[in-house]
């Protein structure tokens, strides 16, 4: 029976993220290309994770708390399945923004979901989950890079159908999410989580995590989590825009290999998350963490700017290549140094509420304030009168916002490495 937990694990983090990364990487792509959204629009309907991020975690989390969790992640995916299903009706990005956030709103808490649901499931078979849930961890990313592949043959001229749209997509995270609601009501054990006397007596600002927001008044933590906050801005560019530069027939004909395999080329960088994650223990014990968090920095600078000098010849789609490989480096690194990082500085009776508030600079402001900026920059400067995206340009200009981070926190964040 416990073999057989660890398997139902397996496969509720293979189809969490395949519900995610079925429709992520083309939303770009259906929204110029499909509908014909400005930047601004599209910056603002991409947002929608960010939005969802900033307080729907907690509150879901606090109903897990109270209820049972196994049923709170399984009725998310229930509903966020159903809202996924409204969105090819849609033509206004102002109407498709509305409901867009509504499923992220249910989707957005299972994340953090998974993880707690995974380790108590490893807790009950006797497991530690810091040694077992990586490595059933890592069947998430195997489930997005399977959810990309196939959207990408769906979703791609010729290939399956022979004119097809891009809102299938919605399509296949909908039934993955719905398929995970009912494997979660049927398979996994039954979590009820009964509060102490002093959990109960909590104050709300402990509840929501708030207390957190002391280590605003250390000085190295408050430079780190506005870097974070500034760096969050950029960790979802590409994944917003990628696929809809990669799909522009003025940059690469359409029909052509990296056109029409385009989301299967992005692919790649999750491929490479997975490989880059087994270095981070080598580079933090030899570097420490600024210099980690400098290289992620700079390979940022380098993601945005090998996108920006590829081009149609087998020399640019090799540039495609690597920068989808330098992704890995500059994801990884960042995240979970950093994740790292707040573990290791902060005090244990807040550790949980320290990873929120770095998630909430990332994931939550960060994503917000990254998107509608970047999608207002695009529009004003990037885009021409016929509503051709200047694609090189945008690339530069997310390169030296990253180059710029990346040299103010090398002046401005002081951490002495001691190596062990």
């Amino acid at each position: 029976m416990k073999q057989n937990r660890k398997f139902f694990l397996i496969v509720m983090n293979f189809l969490q993220f395949f519900v995610w990364g079925a429709w992520m990487m083309t939303l770009g792509s259906y929204g110029f290309g499909e509908k014909g959204w400005s930047g601004s629009e599209f910056g603002l309907v991409f947002s929608t994770m960010g939005f969802a991020s900033l307080i729907m975690p907690t509150l879901f989390g606090i109903l897990a708390d109270k209820w049972n969790a196994k049923y709170v992640y399984a009725i998310s995916h229930l509903l966020f399945g159903a809202t996924m299903c409204f969105l090819p009706f849609i033509s206004t990005a102002a109407a498709f923004f509305w409901i867009l956030l509504m499923a992220m709103c249910f989707y957005m808490p299972t994340l953090a979901l998974n993880n707690s649901i995974g380790f108590e499931v490893l807790k009950m078979d006797g497991k530690i989950p810091s040694q077992d849930f990586p490595p059933i961890r890592v069947f998430g990313t195997i489930g997005f890079i399977a959810a990309m592949w196939l959207t990408n043959f769906v979703t791609k001229k010729g290939l399956i159908f022979e004119n097809p749209s891009i809102s299938y997509s919605f399509y296949i995270a909908a039934i993955g999410a719905i398929c995970l609601a009912l494997f979660s009501f049927v398979t996994l054990p039954s979590i009820n989580k009964k509060e102490s006397i002093s959990a109960k007596n909590t104050s709300l600002i402990d509840r929501l995590g708030l207390r957190a927001f002391v280590l605003f008044k250390q000085k190295k933590m408050a430079i780190f989590f506005i870097f974070s906050l500034l760096l969050g801005g950029a960790l979802q560019l590409t994944n917003a825009y990628g696929d809809s530069f990669l799909q522009d027939g003025n940059v690469f004909p359409q029909g052509g290999l990296i056109n029409k395999f385009s989301t299967i080329i992005l692919s790649i960088s999750q491929i490479s998350e997975t490989l880059f994650i087994l270095a981070i223990p080598f580079f933090l014990k030899r570097f420490g963490i600024k210099k980690v968090m400098l290289i992620s920095m700079f390979a940022w600078v380098l993601r945005f700017g090998l996108f920006g000098i590829s081009e149609n010849s087998m020399f640019g789609f090799g540039l495609v290549i690597l920068s989808c490989i330098v992704y890995g480096m500059a994801f990884d690194f960042f995240n979970i140094s950093g994740a790292l990082f707040v573990e290791q500085n902060t005090d244990s009776k807040i550790q949980s509420s320290a990873q929120g508030v770095f998630m909430l600079m990332t994931n939550g402001i960060g994503a917000v304030m990254g998107n509608l900026i970047a999608g207002w920059v695009i529009a004003r400067w990037f885009t021409l009168a016929d509503n051709t995206l200047q694609w090189q340009n945008i690339w530069f200009a997310f390169s030296v916002y990253a180059l710029v981070i990346t040299v103010l926190f090398a002046v401005f964040f002081r951490y002495k490495h001691v190596r062990t």
